[in-house]
């Protein structure tokens, strides 16, 4: 109860005292401020890229691997004139891995091109993507769906045409939506509409199926050459339930050599790309921006913290009658010290305060002008007041200590 009541009027008059002098309140928390916000803002920036990046990660699907001609990461010596000769994956190496491989849960040949607009009527919409498929496309990649239903065995084996389209082509052009059922054409061949695509939105690394139109790959064979390097083929195969990324990496490694019949010498004509690269590399660029934002926001900490000490020392030499007389009337050194270190820490939550407010009120803009999930979590928040409460202690400290050491009858005849 004593600590308490000491607590309290150490708080009442450090209060007065920035009371008294506001201007000089604001301008010692100029820097805290500009500290706090310059901290926070980095970090929310790290994780809001992070995030929406991961997601974008995630959508290519956990412990999936895609064996394509070229890889998704470069070394410093990137020999592209070896890649250009690779052959790209083929229908009879994508049968070869269905019948060989047993860690796999499941295979999909895939290949992607751009289409022409694609018309309903009098309704349009450009920029539309066809994606021709095998029938475990949905194992291999994460997706959902809003309206209808995915492929069946039979639809995909035998050509079947049928389509599941994205959501903004279902609003485009069946705005009373009723897509499901309705027949568009596709390559120059009608497909009836079996499903649509949930809304997705665009991630950062252009990953959405918002504009896509889904078919069977065995319908787009007959009208295209679905081995053509233009339509980029790949195979990508998901692991079963408790199989690692390396185990299934190394079963495919040595299935891919063996099929395409390699020497032991001989260099890989193929690449094995899977989620865990681009995680990898992204966790090696934040890691760098943390560095950064610590770096930046000490820098402009450490200047308001020296301003607050600064602010501190002339506080002191203001009031060291006043302490004089404190002391007189029987206060102790350590109700001196910690009445000066309250003051410090106050100032310093309150710059931290306004300069997290300045910070949300950022994330609320950029949301409403951008359409970004801006990331502000409870650890950045958290990570600033401590910060403020940090900067508050060392920079309060000194002054505090040489208040609480004056001498009664000096501070008193002082001016």
């Amino acid at each position: 109860m004593i600590f308490l009541k000491l607590l309290r009027e150490s708080f009442l008059f450090a209060y007065d005292a920035l009371r008294q002098n506001k201007l000089r309140t604001m301008l010692s928390l100029l820097g805290v401020t500009i500290g706090i916000f310059t901290i926070i803002t980095v970090r929310s920036a790290v994780d809001t890229l992070r995030n929406n990046l991961q997601e974008s990660v995630n959508k290519l699907g956990n412990n999936s691997i895609y064996i394509q001609k070229w890889p998704w990461i470069f070394d410093g010596d990137f020999p592209w004139w070896k890649y250009m000769q690779r052959p790209v994956p083929t229908l009879r190496e994508y049968d070869q891995l269905q019948k060989r491989s047993t860690l796999a849960f499941g295979i999909s040949y895939e290949i992607a091109f751009s289409s022409r607009t694609i018309k309903y009527k009098s309704n349009t919409i450009e920029g539309t993507y066809i994606n021709a498929v095998m029938q475990d496309h949905d194992k291999v990649w994460n997706f959902d769906l809003a309206q209808g239903r995915y492929f069946t065995d039979i639809e995909s084996k035998t050509g079947a045409p049928v389509a599941i389209i994205g959501f903004d082509i279902a609003q485009h052009l069946f705005p009373d939506g009723t897509a499901v059922g309705k027949q568009l054409k596709v390559m120059g061949r009608y497909v009836n509409i079996i499903g649509v695509f949930s809304k997705e939105g665009d991630d950062m690394l252009g990953n959405s199926d918002d504009k896509n139109v889904l078919i069977p790959i065995n319908f787009a064979k007959d009208v295209i050459d679905v081995q053509n390097e233009n339509y980029q083929p790949q195979i990508v195969v998901r692991g079963k339930d408790g199989v690692s990324d390396d185990e299934l990496e190394s079963e495919l490694h040595m299935l891919m050599r063996s099929i395409r019949r390699l020497k032991p010498n001989a260099d890989d004509n193929f690449s094995l790309n899977k989620t865990t690269m681009l995680s990898d590399q992204l966790s090696k660029v934040f890691s760098v921006l943390d560095i950064g934002g610590i770096i930046i926001g000490g820098f402009s900490v450490l200047v308001g913290g020296f301003g607050i000490a600064n602010i501190m020392f002339v506080s002191v030499k203001e009031r060291t009658n006043i302490i004089g007389i404190q002391k007189s009337l029987g206060a102790k050194n350590y109700f001196i010290l910690l009445q000066f270190m309250i003051e410090s820490v106050i100032l310093c939550l309150v710059g931290g305060i306004i300069g997290l407010s300045f910070v949300f009120l950022g994330t609320l803009a950029i949301k409403g002008m951008f359409d970004v999930k801006v990331v502000l979590g409870a650890s950045n928040i958290i990570r600033g007041m401590s910060i403020s409460i940090i900067i508050g202690l060392l920079s309060g400290i000194i002054p505090a200590y040489s208040a609480s050491r004056l001498n009664p009858v000096e501070a008193i005849r002082s001016n």
